[in-house]
């Protein structure tokens, strides 16, 4: 078995299903694309933006992680692209970033787990308030069953991660494929049709697809994650691109074909988060709905476990070039793993986990959309800078390939980050504001920290990975 200095690397298998967990973790969450957007209309969207929002990031991922399969490879893409500072700012962007996103899914645990046990629900246990944080007993099981068990996890590797995430996918899967099995046959029996209304009523076609964009964007964005761990897989230049495109295929059908077993309940106008257990229980018995809340919980497991093993490497790297304290480069001597990140990444993601800091999700989407546009830069200026770069995989048609993939990402990013403001006025446009400040204040600092200004260090040998 192949090693690197992190411990074992990761086979094709378990990477499909660490990008599956990086991504996506099943349809949990789609419901609100439904009543939102409509049937027809949510399911144009989901087939859609593959094309024009995810196919494109997995295309430059694809490049970059075979040209560059270096640890922290987003960070290391735009630092060689664009400069130190431009690095910089997608590593510290990427890492503010995930402090909210990931606090999501031990909530989403303890959300699903209050379908089975009602006292865990959120505030029906209080325990104690300090400093502004409430830590109630929904906060403590989030805490207790995801992120202490799923840290340990992450200190022995990503191959420990990647195996467990393979099994977790199944978990998490096997429920839409029962409600996929109990529900699409009613389609036909019932006379159902499910992309009718094609949008809510009273909304327009528009209003419908911007409605649903950003929904449809947070889940399918991620699937650059999987480069801060390049190092850690076994033969990147060839499983990387590979196991991207698996994926993708996987995301999209983990999402279309439950839907279409789910619309054979109908009701779809008051569906929100959860629903989809109402909806098993109504098509198939309780027995359903339990499962569908089992594979919820497997779901957030996976992503907080996952997406700690890629988020961990930012700060890791950060650290080595001597941005962040030297004492996050310290690794683990059985495992090779950067303890010291994991743990400091462990420990912001449950204070953010308290209830009080939810409302942030609302700048999630729109920074990581900021992190790809850095990352495309990055793909466009090494092409110029560094022709004779070793590609294993590259993105064909030469210039033209890269504007017709590239216009397309851009412009639904431009869409989005219009209709969310539209959608959430100014309270989004001051959070996402005050996160680039904290970005732009850190670089000086990180500067002076790390002792003088610096030129872009070579690129790191793919033979070194």
């Amino acid at each position: 078995m192949s090693r690197s200095r992190f411990g074992a690397k990761v086979r094709l298998t378990p990477l499909v299903a660490l990008i599956f967990f990086s991504v996506s973790g099943g349809a949990y969450g789609l419901e609100p694309l439904v009543s939102s957007s409509g049937p027809g209309m949510a399911f144009v969207l989901l087939l859609v933006t593959p094309v024009i929002y995810a196919i494109p990031v997995a295309l430059f991922t694809a490049e970059l992680s075979s040209a560059i399969p270096h640890e922290g490879g987003t960070y290391v893409w735009v630092k060689q692209g664009l400069g130190n500072f431009w690095g910089h700012q997608e590593g510290m962007l990427w890492w503010i970033t995930s402090w909210v996103d990931m606090a999501l899914y031990p909530v989403m645990f303890a959300d699903y787990l209050a379908g089975l046990i009602p006292g865990v629900a959120d505030g029906a246990t209080p325990l104690i308030h300090i400093a502004g944080f409430d830590f109630d007993l929904h906060w403590l099981v989030g805490v207790g069953c995801v992120v202490i068990p799923f840290t340990l996890l992450n200190l022995r590797g990503a191959k420990a991660v990647g195996d467990n995430s393979t099994i977790l996918t199944v978990i998490a899967l096997a429920p839409f494929a029962l409600l996929a099995a109990w529900g699409i046959p009613q389609l036909f029996s019932h006379g159902v049709d499910p992309i009718g209304p094609f949008t809510p009523e009273h909304t327009g076609a528009v209003g419908a697809f911007g409605a649903g964009l950003w929904i449809v964007m947070w889940n399918y964005c991620g699937f650059d994650s999987i480069a801060q761990v390049t190092e850690e897989v076994e033969n990147p230049q060839r499983n990387v691109p590979r196991a991207l495109f698996y994926a993708i295929a996987l995301i999209v059908a983990a999402y279309v074909i439950p839907l279409l077993g789910a619309l054979a309940a109908g009701g779809w106008q008051d569906w929100d988060d959860g629903s989809f257990v109402g909806v098993g229980k109504q098509l198939g018995g309780s027995w359903l709905g339990h499962a569908i809340t089992i594979g919820g919980l497997a779901s957030a497991a996976g992503l907080f476990s996952s997406l700690l093993l890629t988020n961990s490497r930012i700060p890791f790297v950060l650290a080595e070039d001597g941005y962040l304290p030297r004492r996050l480069v310290k690794r683990s001597k059985r495992f090779g793993t950067p303890i010291a990140a994991i743990v400091l990444c462990s420990v912001i993601y449950a204070l953010f986990a308290t209830s009080k800091f939810q409302t942030l999700v609302v700048i999630d989407v729109f920074l990581t959309n900021i992190t790809l546009l850095l990352e495309l830069a990055a793909l466009i200026a090494l092409r110029r800078k560094r022709p004779d770069l070793e590609r294993p995989f590259k993105i064909p048609g030469g210039a033209l390939g890269i504007t017709i993939m590239s216009v397309p990402l851009v412009g639904v990013i431009v869409f989005a980050a219009v209709e969310q403001f539209r959608d959430e006025g100014w309270t989004a446009f001051w959070w996402t504001a005050g996160t680039l400040g904290l970005s732009l204040v850190s670089w000086p600092i990180a500067r002076w920290a790390a002792g003088a200004s610096r030129g872009s260090a070579p690129l790191p040998d793919p033979a070194d990975a």
